[in-house]
């Protein structure tokens, strides 16, 4: 969501105190992971929103059996795709990361953001979409 693991770390420990703070605003009926998720994603919004600038993210080396050009080009590659989705707006990067990363089912997505199914797979179509468009693009230049 943040796209720089610092910056992660300090939105999950912020997400981490404020749902301590909100302990009593939990409704036991649902499901917790959603709860503390949705405040996690907010955390993230609002550091978003205070620093603007993008700042690519640093992948992890690529395999040791590739040769030095395949690490490269696999690097190169992941930060492409890791930009792309960090710059998608929100209610699209937030389905990419909870599907594609949490592995979520389109109903826990959807219980998670307060949104129905169907909008979910909506929007991780549109997601998909606009990420083929403009890793189609980056790859032109």
């Amino acid at each position: 969501m943040l796209g720089d693991e610092d910056r992660a770390n300090d939105a999950a420990q912020n997400a981490f105190v404020k749902a301590y703070q909100k302990l009593g605003t939990f409704d036991p009926a649902r499901r917790f992971f959603s709860w503390i998720y949705r405040i996690l994603v907010n955390e993230c919004l609002n550091q978003r929103r205070e620093r603007r600038p993008f700042e690519p993210i640093s992948p992890d080396l690529a395999a040791h059996d590739l040769s030095p050009v395949d690490q490269l080009e696999t690097r190169e590659r992941r930060q492409r795709v890791q930009a792309a989705i960090v710059a998608l707006p929100p209610e699209y990067r937030e389905v990419v990361v909870l599907r594609h990363f949490a592995e979520l089912s389109y109903e826990e997505i959807g219980e998670t953001l307060g949104i129905a199914p169907a909008i979910v797979k909506s929007r991780l179509h549109t997601a998909k979409q606009r990420l083929a468009r403009s890793l189609k693009l980056d790859k032109r230049t």
